[in-house]
């Protein structure tokens, strides 16, 4: 991620993670300085130091539907990765199954477990588990809705996604096999209804609100929203 001028004490989890700051934009990273087994505790989000954002920025992370909050650490310098080292926990229960509209069906639905569950306030290591020196990563659409700034990703693994944005701008394909929040979910259930209905009513994708229009491409690309969390 680029350079950003920090407001907290440094380190400020120097215990368990190694901050790689590099000047050149998206370039700084996160290392772990533990071992975690899968699925083990890596890290909390406490407030304070963290605190609800007004709005969203580059460096806030998204928290429910409309909600977003300021990191205030050092785990602002997570970066994304389509294959993360980190996830979220818990796991949602049986009635959360999310599903595509009927009329919709060849739209196949995220997993009903979830990625970096934000409102459980907790990192967790992914299910290889975390060695001293591996970077610290998650998927910023799991997050995410909207992103002001898409960017293409760097990643390099195999499940690469390329370019990346908001969850409500990305396709169904590039979020399968993806652990999703659950407020991401049900929005993503929601656009499947609008797409459903806008099919039976011989308009593909052009959802109505408040019997005008559907939400635009522009808006679900951030343009309307500020940028996204870049850690």
């Amino acid at each position: 991620m680029a350079p950003l001028t920090p407001t907290w004490p440094q380190p400020s989890h120097g215990d368990i993670q190694e901050v790689v700051i590099n000047d050149a934009a998206f370039t700084s990273k996160s290392l772990s300085k533990i071992t975690v087994a899968p699925y083990g505790l890596y890290a909390k989000i406490d407030f304070p130091p963290a605190t609800p954002a007004s709005e969203p920025t580059y460096a806030t992370v998204q928290q429910g539907r409309d909600t977003h909050l300021n990191l205030n650490s050092d785990l602002v310098y997570i970066n994304h990765s389509c294959d993360p080292s980190l996830v979220g926990a818990p796991l949602p229960p049986p009635s959360k199954k999310i599903h595509p509209p009927a009329r919709s069906r060849k739209l196949t639905s995220p997993p009903t477990q979830q990625i970096l569950d934000i409102p459980t306030l907790s990192f967790l290591a992914g299910p290889r588990g975390l060695v001293p020196g591996q970077e610290l990563t998650f998927f910023y659409p799991s997050t995410e809705w909207a992103m002001a700034q898409p960017f293409t990703c760097f990643c390099s693994s195999p499940s690469c996604r390329g370019v990346i944005n908001g969850a409500g701008a990305m396709s169904q394909k590039s979020l399968e096999g993806i652990y999703l929040n659950g407020y991401i979910r049900d929005m993503l259930a929601e656009r499947w209804a609008r797409e459903s209905n806008g099919v039976k009513g011989g308009e593909m994708g052009k959802a109505r609100v408040n019997g005008e229009r559907g939400v635009t491409s522009r808006e679900l690309s951030g343009e309307m929203g500020g940028d996204t969390v870049r850690v």
